[in-house]
């Protein structure tokens, strides 16, 4: 049957199974909304405050369910606005796909009214992108978007179309779409064998899983993994989740505000294991100094990640789910409980702490994680409270822990949010911020309370840029060069005027019942809690420093820096 391209384009996320679509509309993308519109007891669109959020609800989507996001956002400076929640993907490897409109094939090129050329803008931050200039290519080129997107190493695919091909003819035909397997053509049987020889040789291995462990669905291979071999097992902030926090074996996270025991244990191990990780400075500190004691063997589902921080001594190219099918039976059951609690020892004597006498940010996520008995899915914007959501919440399950970890985009939180919540209709889901990064995005509230999204809203509010303000402290001998936040915003007051329930917390024992509060209520909530502005996140590791260095407020003096 002949269709216009605009209603091809909505046939063909049909054919992907696509049911939401987050976005903003505009002159170009006109004919599409139009299509959409005859559509929407098919395919819901949610109308966010902005295209960033549009973005940020597609990923969140995405991370929540495993499922390819798609946003939409009309020419110029619709496009443009999509950029950052399009490069927050590509670096944390979500599968999105973002469609844009272009002006019509014969204005390309002539400065036209909002003209960009965003698959030029956007080609470092994709994993790949098209501009449809035939309406020919349109269904084909929408299918390889989202089979791209979903397959190897997952990202975020942008297809741009012109205008003129939303509105010509062509004829369509539904195509079932093609199953999207896990990437095992470069797996041997040789490098398993390798790596499960160091494995069944090593008297201390530590186990240290990423967020590629996530997107491949292998928590349940990894838990088997871990009690085989009998290692500690610690993660990066975007692997939270792929193996239980409650577990014996946990240590904790990694790297710069990562756990002593984590830090020291990883030190001290003959062998570490990575599971999808790509060993990002945040993780590493000093690469030189990193795990300098240990043999490193990583899975990774890219080559190139192999390598490319830090040397490894063996690897397997491939989905980290399939690798561990493969390598379990080879894997050798070795009585490793001195390792372990030597490990143990270390996280008794390091434990994390805070001030118990104030209201602090660890305070307000410990009682979050009580009131929703660690069956909520959190996301965080970025910076101290995003390293607080990390360190004093238990993530039990995969896909609960939603944060930008590469780009560490402050906006993030609430569009997310929003895409997680319209995904997991079932589930509590929270957005932590603080006040920086929330007026950033505070404008998606009004996207919340449109639609009824009953997400809850923690803003951290210390009045300052918290985490930049936590290095001029230390490093930069407190010269607080434009992070002080001391206006007259006043969020409870913004927030009632976007139609949302606000609360402003500024005693401890009216935490634990607001937040009861909150979630109960099953609307739109932001509770703005008060605290300190010179609360820090500690454990911490100083710029470039080993992970072995890592000091807490203890050790400050020792350390040679003030606080």
């Amino acid at each position: 049957m002949k269709l216009t391209g605009s209603e091809i384009i909505v046939e063909c996320l049909k054919e992907q199974g696509v049911d939401t679509v987050f976005g903003y509309p505009g002159g170009t993308i006109l004919n599409v909304y139009d299509a959409l519109y005859k559509h929407q007891d098919e395919i819901t669109h949610y109308l966010t405050s902005h295209e960033q959020g549009a973005a940020h609800a597609a990923d969140g989507y995405a991370r929540a369910t495993g499922k390819v996001g798609v946003c939409m956002a009309t020419s110029g400076p619709g496009a443009t606005n999509l950029v950052t929640g399009i490069a927050t993907a590509y670096m944390d490897s979500i599968p999105v796909v973002a469609i844009t409109a272009n002006v019509a094939k014969t204005g390309l090129g002539k400065d036209s009214f909002q003209e960009i050329d965003i698959v030029g803008v956007t080609m470092p931050i994709t994993k790949h992108n098209f501009i449809v200039k035939n309406i020919e290519e349109l269904a084909p080129t929408i299918r390889k978007a989202f089979q791209i997107a979903q397959s190897g190493r997952k990202g975020p695919v942008l297809v741009d179309v012109t205008k003129d091909v939303t509105a010509a003819m062509y004829e369509y035909e539904a195509v079932a779409p093609e199953a999207i397997a896990p990437m095992t053509e470069k797996i041997t049987e040789a490098d398993i064998d390798k790596v499960a020889g160091y494995i069944n040789k090593a008297k201390k291995p530590f186990i240290y899983v990423g967020g590629g462990a996530i997107l491949s669905d292998a928590a349940e291979e990894i838990r088997e993994f871990a009690h085989k071999i009998g290692a500690p097992v610690c993660d990066s902030l975007m692997g939270k989740g792929a193996f239980d926090g409650t577990d014996e074996l946990y240590t904790g996270m990694i790297g710069m505000h990562g756990t002593k025991a984590s830090n020291l244990g990883v030190t001290k191990c003959d062998l570490l294991i990575a599971l999808g990780a790509r060993f990002s400075d945040r993780v590493t500190g000093n690469p030189n100094t990193f795990a300098k004691n240990a043999a490193i063997v990583q899975i990774d589902v890219d080559s190139a990640e192999v390598n490319k921080n830090v040397l490894t001594s063996a690897s397997v190219i491939g989905d980290v789910k399939e690798v561990l099918k493969q390598m379990l039976p080879k894997i050798e059951e070795v009585d490793r409980s001195e390792w372990i609690n030597e490990v143990k020892e270390i996280s008794a004597k390091f434990p994390l702490k805070y001030n118990q006498d104030a209201l602090t940010g660890p305070y307000v996520i410990e009682k979050l994680y009580e009131v929703t008995e660690g069956d909520a899915i959190i996301t965080t914007d970025v910076g101290q409270h995003q390293m607080w959501a990390a360190q004093f919440y238990k993530y039990k399950n995969p896909r609960t822990l939603l944060s930008s970890g590469g780009l560490g985009t402050m906006g993030y939180g609430v569009g997310a949010c929003i895409g997680a919540k319209v995904a997991k209709k079932d589930k509590t889901v929270v957005n932590i911020a603080g006040d920086g990064c929330f007026r950033m995005n505070m404008n998606e509230i009004a996207t919340a309370t449109r639609y009824n999204i009953p997400i809850v809203q923690i803003v951290l509010n210390n009045h300052v840029l918290g985490m930049v303000r936590q290095w001029q402290t230390l490093f930069y001998g407190k010269r607080y060069s434009q992070t002080m936040l001391n206006d007259q915003v006043d969020f409870v007051k913004i927030a009632e005027g976007m139609g949302a329930k606000a609360y402003r917390v500024t005693k401890k024992e009216d935490v634990e019942p607001v937040l009861r509060e909150a979630i109960s209520l099953n609307i739109p909530v932001v509770v703005e809690v008060m605290i300190d502005s010179d609360d820090k996140v500690f454990p911490m590791v100083a710029p470039n420093g080993s992970i072995s260095e890592a000091f807490a407020e203890e050790d400050l003096a020792a350390r040679g820096l003030q606080q």
